[in-house]
């Protein structure tokens, strides 16, 4: 698995990125919270399916909003620092920290995912295997009204 990680991880091209600065950051120190799409590439040997990466990173204290991902997504998360809390499908939350991962099936409900910790930051990559023309990666459960 490791291998695999950091094979992805080398052949990265950043998409775009959307962060934020968080309030619960300590003092004098600039911790953002973003989410980067880093990677995708269509599956040659699996036509319709594509591999797709985000790295989200957590500012301390932070989390996301209850969600779901596309309707194919099948879903590693890997943990690269720090420790986060997720619960899948009302679930108990589990922290799971560096080095560790979790998976969600098509149609599972991600109804806690935050930062484990109030000091440090976390990040962790999210590799997903979706249908080629799925999307978006992740909905919010409540969007937002305009």
């Amino acid at each position: 698995m490791r291998i695999v990680l950091a094979t992805l991880l080398a052949a990265t091209l950043p998409l775009s990125t959307v962060a934020y600065a968080s309030d619960a950051s300590p003092a004098g120190s600039t911790v953002l919270t973003s989410i980067k799409p880093d990677f995708a590439q269509p599956i040659t040997n699996v036509p319709g399916k594509s591999v797709k990466t985000v790295l989200v990173t957590y500012a301390p204290g932070d989390g996301s909003p209850a969600h779901t991902h596309a309707k194919s997504a099948f879903i590693v998360a890997y943990v690269l620092e720090g420790a986060i809390v997720s619960g899948v499908n009302g679930g108990e939350p589990k922290i799971y920290k560096a080095g560790e991962y979790w998976t969600e099936s098509p149609g599972d409900k991600h109804g806690v995912s935050a930062n484990a910790s109030k000091t440090e930051a976390a990040r962790l990559l999210a590799i997903f295997v979706v249908d080629d023309n799925d999307g978006p990666l992740t909905v919010p459960d409540h969007p937002a009204k305009h």
